[in-house]
């Protein structure tokens, strides 16, 4: 009978066994990072047809779906300072893809850091931080896979942005999807090359052969395990067998509402008309239902690969001691408010994928409609692994909704767009704020699509009011630009140009 029950324990779902001193095993952590993936997955219904995301939708169902999540920049870079470092872009300066993190603010403390001095083995590959060069300096990390590319796999063509991997030549196909627009990036179409030669392909199998290679990794330590997938990032480069789960003729486009803009600010109508060519030609060309089926397929390709790190966890002796969280940098608009791009400060731009599945904490599949914020996960992983807590950070444990989804938050989610216009999402309505003065407003309970502007209705002027305190009143300053220093990829080290002040980061 003791064994039975002892049997039953083990397998119960969530339990955490004890080492053989009595004291219980510290946590791993899988830190799973999507890239450009707004809500177009099953388990947030975002996408009006058929989304093949049954790896993710796995997941979903063993965590906390927070429905109602949503990033601090709508864009790499700032967005992803922000979630590494647990602050806000206006804590730290960080706003675009133009500024390097680590030279302006080169003590810093991270995700990767705090677990590494916390007695964590910190390994990673992909994209983590923001990719371009001088993003992901080596100390931050035990281990970090970056020459995963090859001849064969690599599909960014040898970028400057990418100084790790040798320039060469466009092949002839170039551009796949037959439309030259704003960038060498935006194009899509499927690559003359194996499955396993694609880069994401690689990235995931780093991940995959840590975990299958358990215990003789990271010297008996914990793990803080970060996988970045680029996918659905442009270029939307897939195999094939991803692009047939989506026909052309199955292909939902997004209604094309030219009044959609017209009671919007016209800071807002500036932001939307963003990359508007490449809408534009999009629509005159015929190539819009191509360009989303290519999304949509990516979207799926990346779920597949989230599938293989999964099953890998699954299969190794830390699957029930494992906390695992993924979420996306930001959204991505297909032509709603007939934008092109991100950058944005609307519901497709700032909503994302969210799950934590936390061992032993909260209900397997539970849904949190409370708005929380990617700033939010530097504190949650704080409580959740035991570390030593951090004063200053922006963002709030969610450890309480993780064991009560349905409590009340006061706190809203807030995004910050560069020019300095702020974004407050709380559980019902968004608020946009404007350097200019202005306001839209929508309640997503009666308006999902934000397509009415309620700021002029009278009912609205004390809500504003009591949103308007949420509004970060003393900004930083911006950081100073890539322009103001020289990299030196080899050594991993900037230089100011003025001062010639020289930072590391090795």
């Amino acid at each position: 009978m003791f064994r039975i029950l002892l049997t039953l324990v083990i397998l119960l779902p969530g339990y955490l066994p004890a080492n053989p001193l009595g004291k219980p095993l510290q946590k791993n952590v899988l830190f799973i990072a999507l890239d450009d993936l707004n809500d177009w997955v099953g388990f947030l219904g975002g996408y009006p047809g058929k989304v093949h995301t049954p790896n993710l939708d796995r997941l979903a169902t063993r965590s906390t779906i927070f429905t109602n999540a949503h990033c601090t920049a709508p864009v790499c870079c700032p967005s992803r300072a922000s979630v590494l470092s647990g602050l806000l872009p206006t804590s730290t300066g960080i706003y675009n893809n133009q500024h390097w993190w680590k030279p302006n603010r080169p003590n810093l403390r991270t995700i990767p850091v705090h677990f590494r001095e916390n007695g964590y083995h910190a390994i990673g590959s992909g994209k983590i931080y923001h990719h371009t060069a001088g993003n992901n300096p080596p100390s931050e990390w035990d281990e970090f896979q970056r020459n995963f590319f090859n001849d064969n796999g690599w599909i960014r063509h040898g970028s400057p942005l990418y100084p790790w991997t040798a320039a060469k030549a466009r092949p002839p196909e170039f551009p796949y999807s037959g439309i030259k627009l704003y960038s060498g990036e935006a194009d899509w179409g499927v690559l003359p090359i194996a499955e396993d030669k694609y880069d994401d392909t690689l990235v995931a199998e780093y991940a995959v052969n840590y975990l299958s290679t358990l215990p003789q990794q990271g010297a008996g330590k914990p793990f803080f395990l970060a996988c970045g997938l680029f996918h659905p990032h442009l270029p939307w480069y897939v195999p094939q067998n991803y692009l047939d789960l989506y026909p052309l003729e199955d292909i939902f486009v997004p209604e094309d509402l030219p009044s959609d803009l017209e009671d919007i600010p016209q800071p807002g109508r500036a932001l939307a008309k963003r990359k508007g060519g490449d809408l534009s030609r999009l629509r005159k060309t015929g190539k819009w239902r191509s360009a989303i089926r290519h999304y949509l397929a990516s979207i799926s390709f990346a779920d597949a690969l989230v599938g293989r790190i999964l099953t890998a966890l699954q299969n190794s002796e830390a699957n029930r001691n494992t906390i695992i969280v993924l979420w996306s940098d930001h959204g991505w608009h297909l032509g709603e408010k007939g934008h092109w791009h991100k950058r944005t400060l609307w519901e497709e731009a700032t909503r994302i994928p969210f799950l934590i599945s936390a061992p032993g904490t909260g209900k397997p599949g539970q849904r949190c409609t409370e708005a929380v914020s990617l700033v939010d996960l530097f504190p949650t992983l704080i409580d959740l692994c035991n570390l030593s807590p951090l004063e200053n950070l922006d963002g709030i444990s969610l450890l309480p909704w993780l064991h009560d989804p349905t409590k009340p938050r006061k706190q809203p989610a807030i995004t910050i767009e560069e020019s300095g216009h702020v974004a407050i999402r709380t559980s019902r309505y968004r608020a946009i704020y404007y350097t200019s003065g202005e306001w839209e407003l929508y309640d997503h309970q009666n308006d999902p699509q934000e397509h009415t502007n309620l700021v002029n209705q009278p009912a609205s002027r004390h809500l504003l009011g009591e949103i308007r305190k949420w509004i970060p009143s003393s900004p930083a300053a911006p950081a100073m630009s890539k322009k103001a220093f020289r990299f030196d990829h080899k050594s991993f080290t900037w230089t100011h140009k003025k001062s010639g002040r020289v930072i590391k980061g090795k």
